[in-house]
């Protein structure tokens, strides 16, 4: 939580600095976005301390898993019961590195002329998106109890502190996954914005690597026992929305445009009807 919220800083003090007066599809309210991001962090650091507060799982509930663990992985609806007693260590650690990528992603977006030229603007709406996701993440697990998959592993590899400690409660919802879903699909929105008349190649590929990001983090968190498919698939679903919906919510409305129907003699004697486009400047 500290490195996330020094990585909130450090792009606040860039947005400060760097917000471009220039055209762009976006408009920036410094009370109203300040006041939403704001709110936003705040709600992180209080999911935060829900979470550092977490009770270990009951001891009743954890001895009616020990002591009869087949009946309850049965319990466990279909599309979850796969995943129940995964405990890769390895590839929870392969998961921290596309997820730590989906991070820093979004910068290489600032080598694009139309976007570097609204660098503050577009840093202003990560941040705003990040802390949204962050707010909805952290609330929500210090909120919900529910085991993780490594806590249904009675091999003996998963040590029984861990499967009894307040973090193997947190499985829903995937955090490392929508996180990374906000990132990426955030770069690939704006970046559709900022250049609508773009390559179609170019865009699909960009696209194509903000919905597969998440996916492998997902994959990894699941094979480590971290999450159920149904966590994934939630963090997944929110994560993108945030980050399609927040720049969405910023674009410029077209107050000065009107369509309209119209209709006359031509210069020749014929009579016409027509839709007429006006913009206002």
């Amino acid at each position: 939580m500290i490195k996330q919220l020094t990585f909130f800083a450090l792009l606040l003090l860039v947005i400060s600095n760097s917000l471009a007066q220039s055209e762009s599809p976006y408009e920036w309210d410094w009370t109203k976005d300040g006041i939403w991001t704001g709110v936003a962090i705040g709600g992180t650091a209080v999911g935060y301390s829900l979470i550092v507060n977490k009770e270990d799982i009951n001891p009743e509930e954890f001895a009616r898993i020990q002591n009869n663990l087949q009946e309850e992985i049965d319990n466990i609806n279909f599309i979850d019961r796969w995943a129940a007693g995964n405990n890769n260590e390895k590839a929870g650690e392969i998961s921290d590195v596309p997820f730590a990528l989906s991070f820093v992603a979004p910068f290489a977006m600032l080598f694009d002329d139309e976007i570097n030229d609204h660098t503050g603007q577009y840093l202003g709406m990560y941040l705003e998106s990040l802390a949204t996701t962050g707010a909805m993440y952290t609330i929500t697990a210090g909120l919900v109890n529910r085991s993780r998959p490594y806590v249904y592993d009675n091999s003996g590899e998963t040590g029984l502190a861990r499967r009894q400690s307040g973090n193997g409660q947190r499985s829903f919802y995937s955090g490392h996954v929508a996180v990374t879903a906000t990132a990426t699909f955030y770069m690939a929105k704006v970046y559709s914005d900022f250049n609508p008349d773009g390559s179609p190649t170019g865009k699909a590929f960009i696209w194509g690597g903000a919905a597969a990001l998440p996916a492998a983090v997902g994959y990894f968190r699941m094979s480590a026992g971290e999450h159920f498919l149904t966590d994934v698939a939630l963090g997944y679903v929110l994560g993108a929305a945030t980050g399609i919906l927040v720049p969405e919510l910023h674009k410029k409305k077209m107050d000065g445009i009107s369509i309209y129907t119209t209709g006359g003699q031509s210069p020749l004697g014929d009579d016409y009807t027509a839709m007429a486009l006006r913009i206002a400047f």
